[in-house]
């Protein structure tokens, strides 16, 4: 699992599984495009510490962050991008990463395991 924060074109930071698209092989391989796996958009919201008062304390800024499903009405979990489309891709703070693999990647797979073929008792 190779998870990135994008910032793309758009302006929008993205946290996602990201694996390359390429074409050609070894001294001819070009990446043309990433496939991004369950890809969220990241909000920050409310920060606790303003810039200016980080340069006069030894408080770090804060902000509260939300991931939000990007193209969530879209049947697919990968989504193909070209790769002209993002500025940079770089690694996500360790809270960020642990974030995302907690409440997106793992996010029910303990009730993928049961089967719902089971009759229910609620009738």
């Amino acid at each position: 699992m190779t998870i990135k924060y994008i910032l793309l074109k758009s302006g929008e930071d993205i946290i996602a599984d990201l694996t390359e698209m390429v074409v050609g092989d070894d001294e001819d391989r070009k990446v043309v495009g990433y496939y991004l796996n369950k890809p969220c958009v990241i909000k920050m919201l409310n920060p606790t510490v303003t810039p200016e008062q980080t340069q006069n304390t030894s408080k770090k800024a804060g902000y509260e962050v939300s991931l939000f499903p990007w193209m969530p009405l879209s049947k697919d979990e990968t989504i193909p991008i070209p790769a002209d489309w993002l500025i940079t891709l770089v690694e996500p703070v360790n809270k960020l990463k642990q974030m995302y693999v907690e409440d997106i990647v793992e996010h029910g797979q303990d009730n993928k395991d049961s089967s719902t073929d089971e009759p229910s008792d609620s009738d």
